[in-house]
């Protein structure tokens, strides 16, 4: 079986966000990137089919050179080969259509991408994947298994869960839940060194105009003051959840 992980090279949560340009660019300054959590899951189960089945498995990007540490980070927990995709991923239906010729070349069997990246929550790329590549798709997955070219997938709804049952080739979006957290692997010593020896290629785009732009950004308004109420005063905070909040 040959799998391959979609990687999102996302800005870590803890990181200062700001913007340049009138607000339309992203400042990348003093930011710390990483893999968007949504792939460190599905990458994680990827390596338990690996070690399990013998799958192959390899990692793709779409970016510039800027997102190559976190692939060799990739290839560092365990993956067998990066891809990189040379252009900015700038718009969803843009970098489905570049990865869609990548599982064409690449043969792939089962793509293992996050529900979204935790940057722009689009969503979207998984989905238009499957149907650019007219392959089953399954969404929000939660537990994954693959017997010879039956799987059978778990998906987070609304309450609750559903199982189904597909088969390959197959594009699922993946989230937590797909692994335990505590089996994120973080890489040692000998993967990071092997890793250098991994192959990591660099294929140009093919022509796929993006169909949106992102115009301006605004990040969440700052909270307002907090006012404090004596516990004993329960008329005054009646009164200010009524007459200033408005939610009683």
């Amino acid at each position: 079986m040959k799998i391959l992980v979609c990687i999102s090279h996302v800005p870590d949560t803890t990181s200062k966000i700001n913007f340049t340009e009138g607000d339309t660019k992203f400042d990348t300054n003093g930011v710390q990137f990483v893999i968007n959590p949504n792939d460190e899951f599905g990458l994680t189960r990827a390596m338990w089919f690996k070690e399990k089945q013998g799958a192959s498995v390899d990692v793709v990007n779409v970016g510039g050179p800027e997102t190559e540490p976190t692939l060799r980070k990739a290839l560092a927990i365990g993956a067998d080969g990066a891809i990189r995709v040379n252009i900015a991923a700038t718009d969803g239906f843009a970098v489905a259509k570049q990865l869609a010729k990548v599982v064409q070349d690449g043969g792939y069997d089962l793509v293992i991408a996050g529900r979204e990246s935790i940057d722009y929550n689009g969503g979207m790329v998984p989905g238009m994947l499957a149907g650019l590549l007219k392959a089953n798709f399954v969404n929000n997955c939660i537990s994954l298994e693959v017997e010879g070219t039956n799987a059978t997938a778990a998906r987070e709804i609304d309450g609750g869960k559903e199982t189904v049952s597909t088969s390959l080739p197959l594009v699922i979006g993946g989230q937590k839940g797909l692994v335990e957290e505590s089996d994120l692997r973080i890489p040692n010593m000998r993967g990071i060194m092997m890793a250098r020896q991994k192959p990591l290629n660099v294929l140009e785009p093919i022509d796929a105009s993006a169909e949106t732009e992102s115009v301006k950004f605004e990040k969440p308004a700052p909270k307002g003051a907090v006012k404090l109420v004596d516990a004993d005063n329960v008329e005054e905070l009646v009164n200010l959840l009524h007459n200033e909040a408005k939610v009683i």
